[in-house]
């Protein structure tokens, strides 16, 4: 169609194309799987439950089951969870279930064990309630450390950034009007056939940000195109492989249809700034982005794409010979799904502290003074931090009352024998719960604050986050 388009015109294009197969392979962390898992003898009626050792939900009756497939292995975090198990059993591994129950005069069980495979499930359907994202964030990190989050290993100071999504070749991009894509709409979903059943969460197609929820048979599906996966010291996911085919209806389906990835735009999100909405750098399009770098203030960035385009390509074609060889009939939507929605912010009715709400006046020094006139700073002050600056009040390093005594201890009389150079630093804007956080895993108690060039504003401590917290709960 694109090329069609290009060389002929939406004319041409539209009396020869009558379908446009799409689709998209990444990481969707809002799925799950429904299963029913039949009564046993004595009936439980379940109240917690356990499949591999990941806790899943009982939304409903005796034996209705959830999986998230963000929940995480309570022996293996970090290594296996929720969508692991859906993939499991889509291969039709054996897995362990575990379940308690508090026990009822019809219910009388409290505690069963066994091993289950997709065949002894009555009912096993992936439902996800946002999948097929139009467009994703480009993410990349300001701070001076390394980030894990649901878009990847971010490196220090710009080092790198990471995308995701199939571009031009995505379902929500070549229909953004939501034409022909609505509930009831028949898609390929996991290799198998299934349906959209909504608008997914967070649905905003005024911003380019649409969503769908879709559902289908998962006791049909592949592993090629259902996929368990961990992004490191962040969480699990499932990657799930979604193709909708596009009627041509009109001579404005085909037009849209023949997106080209350097129309396809996304902003560069900053997510070394811990809050809701983060600082914008600028933007760029998905053409840019497969190059494999962009420009970030002036600084060429390498740029890695955290779902599969070539997953991507094979759904579209699979798809493209299903209909081809009448495996597949396509369906008009029995409902169209709104264009006009906006994600809201969630309403909060308790204010959070943050840096700003603890950082205090930060005793500092030059890196040519003598270690014993620092050590009767600390004395004089009652610290057990001093900041290292320069002239212009830029953050240079870090000293500690344990790195003056050792250094007295062992004769030492030059700063900068013992200053600590690579810093951990706070925003002001930061939450309280990320600078404790990030305290806790670097084995530290105090954070110099600093502005956007570098320069120190002050210090928090964690004995300040305490007695903040401690008069928190007195109130």
């Amino acid at each position: 169609m694109k090329k069609l388009v290009e060389s002929s015109g939406v004319e041409v294009a539209f009396e020869e194309v009558d379908v446009v197969t799409t689709g998209t392979f990444g990481a969707m962390c809002s799925s799950g799987a429904i299963i029913n898992v039949g009564h046993s003898d004595p009936p439980i009626k379940i109240q917690r439950a356990w499949i591999n050792d990941v806790e899943v939900c009982h939304p409903g009756a005796a034996v209705d089951l959830f999986i998230g497939a963000t929940n995480m292995s309570e022996t293996k975090p970090f290594e296996y969870g929720g969508g692991h198990v859906i993939e499991d059993l889509i291969r039709g591994k054996e897995v362990e279930l575990r379940a308690t129950a508090y026990g009822t005069d019809c219910y009388p069980r409290t505690r069963i064990e066994t091993t289950l495979t997709k065949d002894d499930l009555n009912q096993f359907y992936l439902l996800n309630f946002r999948n097929c994202y139009q467009r994703y964030n480009c993410a990349t990190n300001s701070r001076d450390e390394i980030l894990h989050t649901y878009m990847g290993k971010l490196l220090p100071r710009f080092g790198n950034a990471t995308f995701s999504g199939a571009g031009e070749l995505n379902p929500l991009v070549n229909d953004p009007d939501y034409e022909t894509i609505g509930i009831g709409t028949r898609i390929l979903l996991g290799g198998a056939q299934g349906y959209v059943i909504g608008e997914g969460t967070q649905h905003s197609p005024g911003k380019q940000l649409g969503t769908l929820s879709v559902r289908g048979d998962a006791k049909k599906m592949s592993a090629d195109y259902i996929r368990g996966a961990t992004f490191t010291k962040y969480g699990t996911t499932l990657y799930v492989g979604v193709g909708i085919p596009i009627p041509v209806l009109n001579e404005g389906i085909a037009g849209k249809a023949a997106v080209r990835n350097e129309d396809v735009f996304t902003d560069i999100v900053d997510y070394g700034i811990p809050r809701r909405d983060r600082p914008t750098l600028g933007r760029v399009s998905y053409k840019e982005l497969r190059s494999g770098k962009i420009a970030i203030e002036d600084k060429d960035v390498k740029v890695s794409s955290l779902s599969s385009l070539r997953k991507a390509e094979d759904i579209a074609g699979t798809l493209k010979s299903w209909v081809e060889d009448a495996r597949f009939y396509l369906t008009l939507p029995v409902e169209t799904l709104p264009t006009d929605s906006a994600a809201q912010p969630m309403k909060q009715t308790k204010e959070i502290a943050f840096v700003e709400n603890v950082v205090q006046e930060a005793v500092t020094c030059n890196e040519d003074e003598e270690i014993r006139a620092v050590a009767n700073r600390i004395i004089s002050r009652s610290v057990n931090h001093v900041i290292v600056v320069d002239r212009e009040n830029k953050l240079k390093g870090i000293v500690t009352s344990w790195d003056i005594t050792k250094a007295i201890a062992e004769d030492k009389s030059r700063l900068s024998d013992i200053v600590t150079r690579r810093v951990v630093t706070a925003t002001l804007s930061e939450p309280l719960d990320s600078a404790s956080r990030t305290m806790a895993q670097h084995n530290i108690s105090a954070l110099p604050v600093i502005n956007k060039d570098g320069k120190v504003l002050g210090i928090a401590t964690s004995e300040d986050i305490s007695k903040l917290r401690g008069g928190a709960r007195n109130d």
